[in-house]
């Protein structure tokens, strides 16, 4: 199916094209503010990946077809020598694609997440998502105390309501496909393969506050990516991009 289908983007500025993937549940526009600073150096690529943003809707989802679909973005825009960020489903994207196609990554960033094998843990945000009837919950505030039922961080609450949008007059509904991300959440936790290896440079940042890079995982960063080196932000949790976007921005651009 991605065969035929182009991810949809927003492209900004001239230079190396700089690929920015979201997590689960997100979408291009999370990264606009920095994707916008970024357009000053690099030809920055926000991409939406399947199921999430503005792009297609399909049953299939796994990391094969999400790096399947990235390759073809990249031969549609005819990119070459690419650097690629990816944050957490959007890192394990990254990673893979790296691994699988090499020859088109120049440099790669992986922003709170391992290449290790992770439990599935979205449970009750995906209970809460589909607790929510759009035909009851007509309203933004109607969702949100819906979702509050389920979902008590008001962070990740307001995370979740950038998804909700008019489909049409009168109809709320979810920019990414619920249905698809419900039965395939077991995919999103899936490690790297065995023996794979990516060897050019390659950029850890995590958050301090966050669980999802710890130290006894350095070890497998350092098999499947040898030239790597790991960063950690003080004070910050999973979306350390967007509590300290200063500290990101500078990292990223000396790395680069």
């Amino acid at each position: 199916m991605s065969k035929n289908l182009i991810l949809h983007s927003t492209i900004k500025g001239k230079g190396a094209p700089l690929l920015i993937l979201h997590g689960y549940f997100g979408m291009s526009d999370n990264w606009k503010s920095l994707g916008n600073q970024f357009s000053e150096k690099y030809q920055v690529h926000l991409i939406d990946q399947r199921n999430h943003g503005r792009s297609f809707h399909a049953d299939a989802f796994s990391y094969e077809v999400l790096v399947d679909d990235l390759y073809q973005y990249i031969q549609h825009h005819q990119l070459e020598g690419i650097y690629l960020i990816g944050h957490s489903m959007g890192g394990k994207t990254a990673m893979l694609f790296a691994i699988t196609y090499p020859e088109l990554v120049d440099k790669l960033i992986i922003v709170d997440i391992s290449p290790k094998e992770y439990q599935p843990h979205h449970t009750e945000i995906l209970a809460g998502l589909n607790a929510v009837d759009f035909s009851i919950h007509n309203s933004r505030k109607l969702v949100d105390e819906q979702l509050s039922s389920y979902i008590p961080e008001v962070g990740v609450r307001q995370f979740l309501l950038k998804n909700v949008y008019w489909k049409e007059k009168g109809q709320l509904d979810y920019r990414f496909n619920l249905k698809s991300l419900t039965e395939k959440n077991s995919e999103v936790g899936k490690p790297l393969p065995v023996n794979s290896i990516f060897r050019k440079p390659t950029l850890f940042l995590k958050g301090e506050k966050s669980g999802y890079i710890m130290l006894s995982e350095h070890p497998i960063i350092d098999v499947h990516f040898p030239d790597n080196k790991i960063i950690e932000f003080a004070k910050a949790g999973h979306w350390l991009h967007a509590e300290n976007p200063k500290q990101f921005y500078e990292e990223v651009c000396e790395f680069f």
